[in-house]
């Protein structure tokens, strides 16, 4: 957990998420899912979102998106947070969260809407 890649990785979860909930989810950590928040860490955080090519708003903006198809609700509540430290909106999230009603079903906005005005509200 002290490679370079683990620590840039975790600099920008914790910018994103938010530093206690991340530092809480490292401490949670035992031997069973330990590996898991290494691999998170470093090959989501580190190698996906410090990658140059969008920046983290964009990036925010699309797991807004995906998180609600894939029906996540406690990672969209997540990242809908970290959107909004990000620079997304609260309008860009209805936006977002009214297309996904479109391609990815009603169902899945209406607990898209759901989730992220929980969210919203802490």
């Amino acid at each position: 957990m002290n490679s370079e890649s683990f620590q840039r990785g975790l600099n920008t979860r914790r910018d994103v998420l938010g530093k206690d909930y991340v530092d809480q989810s490292i401490k949670n950590a035992d031997d069973f899912n330990l590996p898991m928040q290494e691999l998170v860490t470093e090959y989501c955080w580190d190698r996906v979102w410090n990658r140059p090519g969008l920046d983290r708003k964009t990036r925010s903006m699309l797991n807004i998106a995906m998180l609600t198809a894939l029906n996540r609700p406690h990672e969209l509540r997540l990242h809908v947070k970290g959107a909004i430290r990000n620079g997304v909106t609260k309008d860009e999230i209805r936006e977002i969260l009214l297309q996904t009603a479109i391609y990815c079903g009603v169902p899945a906005a209406i607990d898209g809407f759901r989730t992220a005005k929980e969210a919203l509200a802490e």
